[in-house]
């Protein structure tokens, strides 16, 4: 549902009188200035209730006391600033919020890293080898596996803690692996953008082997479905590779088996999971991939939205921007759905980088000219006047993900995020968490708490994460008939947990 936001005409007629001519300050322009700024922030036009109206108050003072620690959150490494979170009163209250959906998920790391080694890696059959690189990688397999290049000899790790007094130092040094959420020094063991990255990609060749197991990968999604839900988040839009699955006899399921899979369970916790609203897949391609390759995965994706039209949302690439293939250097193979007139739907990732006037920082126009229906990450957007404004009114919602974008170490500290002036201008925005699993996060508490705090300061308010909410319904790829429904049960849930907070 696209959506146009507009400045208060009552704005443009005030300014207007106010640089008409030089005169003393005025208390009461001064004042009307004011509360026009704060009309016009993310929640600004939101009309609040007496019992919002409540727990804003509580909200307020709960932030007064926030912002005057010294260790202030949103200024520190997410890393650091982990437990402070878990014990702020916000994050509580945010916690039990309901916060719409996430739009912005990847799929091998929506579930607590932790979950993967206690559960995946203590199943039958699971087999770990060592890198040169000093990282691991896992199969499962009903026989002694072939070797891996560059690797050590698989070890059975049923068989290895069994031959462990206490294996809790094996599963630590898994789960580092696993995730890059460290207890030492972020910016010392993560000092450039290089090296988080580099990193970054190889947890993910760490956990493939164990995600990409059939049986795994039925448990890890539900599991992540099950996180989600528990934090209050009622719809989710997840960015999914379908990899090739694999079975202990090392036969394969193809990608429109691991779809189907996504949709079967999808459905199975829905059954179960009261007001939860579902799931759409947005279908995704490594962006260093050659044009050829692009329009085979074009072609296919246009195939696959055409069999499964009410569960895929639509198609994007991921991987690093900065070392990853322009948008531009693809439009061919984007121009391949218009051309056919067969509909697929574009989520792109735009702007995740800081390389100011680049071939890969035209990638926010890029996007727009392919009509894409969301951006993902636009943390450069501020440098593109005229995306920024076509973004704005064409209702293309920024999708921000604040810790992300901290960790890979785009930003230090999250007041100066370029979303904080999105949210000063009501620009269209939804709040996500990417790839909790990797950041040591869980859901999308611990994002919504950084925006709130971090990128709407003193000034947002319980309408600003009212309108956040409400934006993650908005902005969806749902049906116009279908957000109705959706906004009506968040509605619902919302009035409950006001009612239940107001002391």
């Amino acid at each position: 549902m696209a959506v146009q936001l507009q400045r208060p005409p009552a704005a443009v007629v005030f300014l207007c009188v106010l640089t008409c001519g030089l005169s003393i300050p005025d208390p009461g322009q001064r004042e009307a200035l004011m509360q026009l700024e704060a009309s016009m922030q993310t929640g600004g036009q939101v009309v609040l209730t007496d019992a919002e109206r409540q727990l804003d108050a509580l909200l307020f003072k709960m932030k007064q006391e926030e912002t005057a620690r010294t260790d202030f959150p949103p200024a520190m490494h997410f890393f650091r600033a982990r437990d402070l979170i878990r014990t702020s009163p916000i994050f509580g209250l945010l916690q039990k919020m309901p916060k719409g959906g996430a739009l912005h998920v990847h799929d091998f790391s929506m579930v607590d890293a932790e979950w993967l080694v206690k559960n995946a890696t203590y199943r039958p059959h699971c087999y770990m080898c060592c890198t040169d690189s000093r990282s691991v990688r896992f199969i499962f397999s009903s026989q002694q596996p072939k070797p891996l290049p560059r690797c050590s000899s698989w070890v059975l790790l049923e068989n290895l803690r069994d031959k462990m007094i206490n294996a809790t130092d094996l599963d630590n040094s898994i789960l580092r692996n696993l995730t890059l959420f460290t207890d030492q020094d972020p910016e010392a063991v993560y000092p450039s953008q290089d090296e988080v990255w580099d990193r970054f990609e190889d947890k993910f060749l760490a956990l493939w082997g164990l995600v990409t197991y059939a049986l795994v990968f039925r448990d890890y999604y539900y599991q992540g479905l099950t996180q989600f839900y528990t934090d209050n988040v009622m719809y989710l839009e997840l960015r999914a590779l379908l990899p090739e699955v694999y079975e202990l006899d090392g036969s394969t399921h193809n990608r429109v088996w691991a779809l189907k899979t996504y949709q079967d369970i999808t459905r199975q916790f829905m059954a179960t999971h009261s007001g939860f609203f579902g799931t759409r897949i947005i279908v995704t391609i490594h962006r260093g991939v050659n044009a050829s390759v692009m329009t085979e995965a074009v072609e296919e994706a246009m195939k696959l939205k055409k069999d499964f039209p009410d569960f895929m949302a639509g198609f994007d690439m991921v991987g690093r921007e900065d070392r990853g293939r322009p948008l531009w250097y693809f439009r061919d193979a984007l121009s391949l759905p218009v051309e056919s007139g067969l509909p697929l739907p574009f989520f792109f990732h735009a702007g995740e980088t800081d390389l100011e006037g680049t071939e890969v920082d035209q990638n926010l126009l890029d996007a727009l000219l392919l009509n894409t229906s969301r951006i993902g990450h636009g943390f450069a957007l501020l440098h593109h006047p005229v995306a920024k404004d076509l973004s704005r009114k064409r209702g293309v919602a920024v999708e921000v993900c604040p810790i992300s974008n901290q960790v890979l170490k785009l930003v230090k500290d999250l007041r100066n995020h370029p979303a904080a002036v999105l949210m000063s201008e009501n620009h269209p925005v939804v709040i996500s968490s990417d790839d909790p699993g990797m950041f040591g996060t869980s859901g999308l508490s611990y994002d919504f708490y950084e925006a709130f705090v971090g990128l709407g300061g003193i000034k947002s308010h319980i309408g600003s994460l009212k309108q956040l909410a409400m934006n993650s319904i908005r902005y969806s790829s749902l049906t116009s008939e279908q957000q109705n429904k959706a906004m009506a049960e968040w509605q619902r849930r919302w009035n409950k947990f006001v009612s239940e907070n107001v002391f």
